[in-house]
């Protein structure tokens, strides 16, 4: 009886305070939809609602972005729900398995998942999220209170806080007192970098898998805790482009489940009832896949949900009204009203079918835990020996997959390395099941090829963690027993005062952070060129030596970063080795501290100066220098010592007068790191490095204008014609000169994301210190044109000029900042190459 009377209560409470609930009209002052609300306001009308309906309500701040705004969830579910959250959430983990406590209600709500404005600059979601969050409240609205008897909706207001505010600050002030709806006038064409990314120009929506980013990392968290059964990802399209929704286009990854595909076109069809009511237009099953793991649809897929896109015309170019290619004005009003209807419409179709919902997701967790997923059961990383394994072990932390231990087990396994079946022991290897609730996310990430449907894919079509980590796995067909207990770890002894010198092993960024962070100190620091043995014990070349004399004061602060990066340090007592060069030989280097800088701005590719910017000043944590690509003949280059040019379209480069100014610092000692596009523009210069052209563009231009029948094609077919001169993102195995200092830690291969066709002439005068081969691709999609061109060619080189160096990286080492393994190449660049 006392129950009953407190829902009775709850719920008149709760009837009370919705009646006097604000609409976001009311609140704001102005009709939503006719200026862009400031992130601020939306917070204030979230922290509003959650007080006046706080019986249906429940406000969680999960985070804050890197420029302090706060990362909101809301909480929206009928009185009763509302009052046993917390109990909905735990039962939702139970039928996932991630929660063993006791067995699972079936019978429960189904949650559903609104992520908006993960991309600033999509402005039109965030004012949707204030509409849908006063609607589901909204006491006059019986059609929100019949769906919330048996969903409960979970609203994330703005994934990008930073994004939105650079935008809708910067759009503000252009715009006049009315709108322009001219496409051509200035509150249409946003400056660089644009609202898209993040603080550090990162697109959001390509992070939910690796986590790079602050704001990522702590939504997953929450999400992990949640596991929704439907979530739904709002975005903006070009503004000429009708409504897309799903089901979504293929290539489908063959995990997907057959009611994950089914119900997509359960929603699909609701949608569409609503625009046929309305006359909107609208696609689906065009251009936007679920293949790559890491976007707002396809992580939810392998995490058991029904994940989607929904793609509304606008972007910064619509402003908040304007002129399409057929007349037509779209208003901020109208981009609000679709977005609107697709997430009413998704909530509708989970309400009418919550039983199914949650019996299939519940499905999808116990077939993995019972049965495994796919054709390998198992994964073993054997190279368990180097603190490389330290970034992996944290990636499936973050995913919350399960891994183990095991040790001394023979087996046979594919070897993601020589891409062949071989018999292998595990010694202290590190296991990754797939017989677990996180089977298929666990399967998705490192499947050795992943099986395309369709070639004409959204993003790259490779990623498996051996290849990004840099780690020596298997795949294996069986299931394998592990344990529980971790392998041991790196123990901290304290460094005698009284040593001739210290040694570090180099072998992961890991290592390179430490050097980072010792040369910050002060302290002096030197590496080995070649390998050595003192003491009974062997060092590999790039190994750290620091000496007592001329440190003696700065000691502890090896000891302190020695301790933050799980890194031995072992004494000497004598600096002649007792194989290899002594520590006064000159092939043991001095390392300068660098004075690091990079070209920044117009013209640089925003997310991948981004990327270079966030790995010195969130993970490195060196200083770095951002210099405006107009400000380049401004620059005193003697106060620089290495100009990192990331990818982009520069017009330094081609300009002759900069160009000789960087070429005469580059002579002088400078040191310039050129990656991905930048090589191939100064390839087309006179900087020494030559595209390699391919046989067949040879043959081209030998011969004569005859009409060759080959040309002649169908425009039906023109969409995959093209995709025959295409490269999706595919990995591939490079060879390196491992004496070369480029290539320190890294072993003899370095596996690299290539994601164009462009290689690279060896050097005759210059170091080929990483080159492709015939037979070094390894996986993901590469258009038939263009295979046979990537072969035989130089990626990764030095080039000396005068006294200093030009380092080409071709393709991007540290691609979205989850390529590992290639934040210790681009170290190595600013660190070791040219000393």
């Amino acid at each position: 009886m006392k129950k009953q009377l407190l829902l009775l209560l709850l719920i008149s409470a709760s009837l009370l305070q919705a009646q006097q609930l604000k609409s976001p009209d009311e609140f704001l002052g102005y009709p939503l939809g006719s200026k862009y609300t400031p992130h601020y306001k939306i917070v204030n009308y979230f922290n509003y609602v959650a007080t006046a309906a706080s019986g249906q309500m429940k406000l969680q701040q999960y985070g804050e972005t890197n420029e302090g705004r706060p990362l909101l969830l809301a909480f929206i579910a009928s009185a009763g729900n509302a009052a046993r959250l917390e109990d909905i959430r735990k039962n939702n983990l139970r039928l996932t398995g991630m929660l063993t406590d006791k067995p699972a209600d079936i019978n429960a709500p189904a949650i559903v998942w609104l992520s908006y404005n993960v991309h600033g600059n999509e402005t039109s979601s965030s004012e949707v999220a204030m509409k849908m969050l006063y609607e589901l409240l909204n006491p006059t609205n019986t059609q929100s209170a019949a769906y919330l008897s048996n969903v409960v909706v979970i609203i994330d207001p703005c994934i990008n806080p930073d994004g939105r505010d650079r935008y809708v600050n910067w759009q503000a002030q252009v715009v006049g007192r009315n709108v322009n709806p001219d496409p051509n006038g200035r509150e249409h064409n946003e400056p660089w970098p644009g609202g898209r990314s993040n603080h550090y120009n990162f697109d959001l929506n390509r992070d939910w898998a690796w986590q790079t980013q602050v704001e990522t990392k702590q939504r997953i968290k929450v999400y992990n805790q949640w596991m929704p059964q439907v979530h739904s990802d709002y975005h903006e399209q070009g503004y000429n482009n009708p409504y897309y929704f799903a089901p979504a286009a293929e290539p489908y990854h063959e995990v997907i489940t057959p009611f994950q595909r089914s119900f997509q076109v359960e929603i699909g069809k609701n949608n569409a009832k609503y625009f046929d009511a309305n006359g909107w237009l609208y696609f689906t099953k065009e251009v936007f896949d679920l293949f790559y793991p890491s976007y707002g649809d396809t992580y939810p897929v392998y995490n058991g949900s029904i994940g989607m896109t929904f793609e509304q015309a606008g972007l910064s170019r619509a402003s908040t009204a304007v002129i399409t290619n057929t007349g037509d004005t779209l208003t901020l009003k109208d981009r609000i009203a679709h977005h609107f209807t697709t997430s009413m419409s998704t909530i509708e179709v989970v309400s009418k079918n919550t039983g199914r919902v949650i019996t299939a997701f519940k499905k999808f967790f116990d077939d993995a835990r019972a049965g495994g997923v796919g054709e390998y059961k198992t994964f073993v990383v054997t190279d368990v020996a180097t603190n490389r394994i330290d970034g992996l072990k944290r990636l499936l932390d973050d995913n919350a997959i399960q891994y183990t231990y095991s040790s001394g087990a023979a087996l046979k396994g594919y070897n993601y390395f020589t891409q062949k079946e071989e018999a292998f022991t595990t010694s202290n290897s590190l296991v990754v099941s797939t017989y677990q609730p996180k089977g298929v996310l666990a399967k998705v990430l490192f499947e050795p090829v992943s099986k395309l449907a369709d070639s004409a894919t959204y993003d790259i079509t490779a990623w498996a963690l051996p290849y990004v980590y840099g780690l020596q796995s298997y795949a294996v067909k069986e299931k394998i027993a592990g344990e529980n207990k971790a392998v041991t770890g790196v123990t901290q002894a304290v460094i005698p005062l009284n040593a001739y010198g210290y040694l570090v092993r180099y072998s992961s960024f890991e290592d390179s952070k430490l050097l980072a962070a010792i040369l910050q100190a002060g302290i002096k620091v030197r590496f080995a060129e070649r390998d050595f043995s003192i003491a009974n014990k062997k060092f590999s070349r790039g190994t750290l030596i620091v000496l007592r004399k001329g440190n003696e004061e700065k000691l502890d602060e090896l000891q302190r970063a020695a301790k933050m990066f799980n890194a031995s340090v072992t004494p000497i007592e004598s600096g002649f080795m007792d194989t290899g060069f002594d520590v006064g030989s000159e092939k043991v280097h001095f390392i300068k501290k660098p004075n690091v800088a990079m070209i920044t701005g117009k013209g640089a590719y925003s997310e991948s100066a981004g990327e270079v910017w966030h790995l010195f000043d969130q993970q490195l944590n060196y200083p770095i220098t951002l210099i405006n690509a107009d400000d380049v003949n401004n620059v005193n280059w003697k106060n620089i010592d290495v100009l990192i040019v990331s990818g982009g379209r520069y017009k330094f480069l081609s300009d002759k007068e900069a160009s000789a100014d960087l070429k005469n610092w580059v002579r002088q000692g400078g040191k310039i790191i050129a990656i991905e596009n930048a090589v191939s523009q100064m390839a087309t210069g006179e900087w020494g490095i030559k595209i390699k052209k391919s046989e067949e563009d040879k043959d081209k231009e030998k011969k004569d204008d005859k009409p060759n029948y080959e040309d002649l094609k169908k425009f039906a077919e023109s969409e995959h014609d093209g995709i025959r001169s295409y490269i999706a993102g595919a990995v591939y195995r490079i060879d390196l000169d491992i004496t070369h200092p480029l290539a320190f830690g890294l072993g003899d291969n370095y596996y690299t994301l290539k994601q164009d066709d462009k290689v690279y002439e060896f050097f005759k005068e210059g170091w080929n210190v990483g080159v492709i081969k015939k037979d070094n691709y390894v996986a993901g999609f590469v258009g038939s044109k263009i295979k046979d061109k990537i072969k035989d060619a130089m990626l990764i080189g030095e080039q000396p000029m005068g006294s200093g160096d030009i380092i080409y990286l071709a393709d991007n080492p540290i691609f979205r900042n989850f390529w590992e393994s290639g934040k210790l190449l681009l170290a190595n660049a600013v660190f070791f190459a040219g000393q």
